[in-house]
């Protein structure tokens, strides 16, 4: 009634009813294609492990159970009853399927060496992935921009979404800056220019959850979809973007499946936000982030979870990073917390390269919210078209008197841009600070990281900063880093939120204070 589709229930005793309730669930699929339930009524024989005695929990069950014949001897007698078989035939069957099954065990003790198959893990990689030149040619951006607002005149765009992308349009003629949507178009849509197919789910995915990314247009009179990314010149590869259900455990569960079996193809699965990957858990830990250890299940499975702390409460704010970092080893896959169009643009360009290689592994990236529309994470476009994903990102604007500094700040995501407004609004001194954002968290940086350090000879103080609470985020995970590689007699300290049980404060006031003085403190001297 739920789902409006046939639902047959069926006696798993009864081996010609099952088929044929199979043979009726494909036969209506193929006329109406639409979903059909089959409801197999059986029963466990042997307890839940099939060692246990489930005769302990549940006796009287149990002995009407072990009384029951089974479905092969119930089936048996029926072709027997009905002459279609002898009773010999029935023994011969049962003799040659039960033979067939030994012969077949019998092989693995004499193939055992070859049957255990080592899994080779990728050699780990300082920053990650191998160099990879993700940049694109200056002309072959602005073509493929003029691409991606080239609807047919007859088309009604929304009025305001219009004139939102014509601007777009003049980001290669005017300011030449690059906003984090439009990077992302651009980033799919030369993904697709080089033979890669798209796929991208999530709730809102085809509009962005903060009306920021727009790939389906709707005319304004009659409804009708455009998807400038299906017209592209001289592309063959496939796109596609589905909004999907509040059902994230099962769409996730979906897009890894479809990621294993069209290794090929950029997946994305995007959460409406961040919090909502929580009723998908069990797909991040059993598969995901295991499944190469397991089983030598390689996925170049892309999840882009919108996380910053904006004063929307405890299911708006935390991607929870540290579920992701506390399950990072092995090299198994890549965690990200970007603050800048162009390092988004490079890091999808990326994977997308590396799809077919060893080395692929998931990638979760925490997208931002506020930042989508932030003038700070805006990109020159030579960012796009000469450079590359850096997993270390140095704050512009800062002094290069080295020797003067004592304290860099480090941090990851949203805040840097919290620290980046501040620093940029300090009067008198601020040469005895430096800045620098741990884009790439896992697998760390440390060779960039190192080099860092190595600049600021007088350095005295190493401080991590972060808007989650001090037993979320990255601390827990990125303290042990820092201290090994810190320089002799140089500290490490936290500037965040306090140790919490929920992600974020309830009331926005309390929120502001805190971010305040979180980002105050991380550029404040000691006496």
């Amino acid at each position: 009634k739920g789902y409006e589709i046939p639902i047959v229930h069926v006696n798993a005793d009864d081996p010609e009813a099952c088929l044929s309730a199979v043979k009726f669930a494909l036969e209506y699929r193929k006329r109406f294609n639409k979903d059909f339930l089959n409801d197999l009524i059986g029963y466990r024989r042997y307890g839940h492990n099939e060692m246990e005695e489930p005769s302990t929990t549940q006796p009287m069950l149990y002995d009407a159970v072990r009384k029951h014949p089974t479905v092969k001897r119930i089936f048996a007698e029926k072709l027997v009853s009905e002459g279609l078989i002898s009773e010999e035939k029935a023994q011969n069957i049962e003799m040659a399927v039960t033979k067939r099954i030994e012969d077949a065990y019998k092989k693995v003790p004499a193939k055992k060496e070859d049957a255990v198959r080592e899994i080779e893990l990728p050699e780990p990689v300082s920053n990650g992935f191998p160099d990879v030149d993700t940049a694109i040619d200056f002309d072959v951006l602005r073509k493929l921009n003029g691409e991606l607002i080239n609807w047919p005149e007859s088309f009604n765009v929304f009025g305001k979404l219009k004139k939102i992308l014509e601007r777009r349009a003049k980001a290669f003629d005017d300011d030449r800056k690059v906003e984090w949507s439009l990077a992302e178009s651009l980033a799919f849509a030369s993904i697709l220019k080089d033979g890669t197919p798209i796929r991208l789910t999530g709730q809102d995915s085809e509009r962005g959850t903060f009306a920021q990314r727009n790939l389906v247009l709707h005319d304004s009179e009659t409804g009708e979809e455009f998807v400038a990314l299906h017209h592209l010149d001289d592309c063959a590869s496939s796109f596609t973007v589905h909004n999907s259900p509040l059902s994230e455990g099962s769409v996730l569960g979906f897009e890894y499946g479809y990621n294993v079996y069209s290794p090929e193809t950029l997946v994305l699965w995007e959460a409406q936000y961040g919090d909502f990957a929580n009723a998908a858990q069990v797909y991040f830990d059993q598969f995901i982030s295991a499944g190469r250890a397991k089983w030598g299940q390689k996925s170049g499975l892309v999840m882009l979870l919108p996380h910053g702390y904006e004063g929307q409460g405890p299911e708006h704010s935390s991607g929870r990073v540290e579920r992701f970092l506390q399950l990072a080893a092995e090299n198994n896959w890549t965690v990200a917390n970007l603050t800048s169009a162009a390092q988004y643009f490079h890091i999808l360009r990326r994977q997308a390269k590396m799809l077919l290689r060893e080395e692929i592994r998931p990638l979760v990236i925490m997208t931002p919210k506020s930042l989508l529309r932030n003038p700070n994470t805006v990109s020159e476009v030579q960012e796009l078209s000469e450079s590359r994903f850096k997993p270390v990102y140095e704050q512009s604007g800062l002094s290069h008197a080295y020797e003067k500094v004592t304290r860099v700040v480090l941090s990851s995501g949203k805040v840097s841009i919290d620290i980046s407004d501040h620093f940029n609004k300090m009067e008198g001194d601020k040469d005895w600070l430096h800045i620098a954002r741990i884009e790439q968290l896992y697998p760390f940086p440390a060779k960039d990281t190192k080099e860092l350090f190595a600049k600021l000879p007088n350095l005295q103080e190493i401080v991590w900063v972060q808007e989650e609470p001090q037993n979320m985020g990255a601390w827990s995970y990125i303290s042990p880093y820092l201290t090994e590689i810190a320089p002799k007699g140089v500290n490490v300290q936290y500037i965040g939120r306090r140790r919490r049980s929920s992600p974020a404060e309830g009331d926005p006031t309390v929120h502001k204070k805190e971010q305040e003085r979180i980002v105050s403190d991380s550029l404040t001297r000691k006496n």
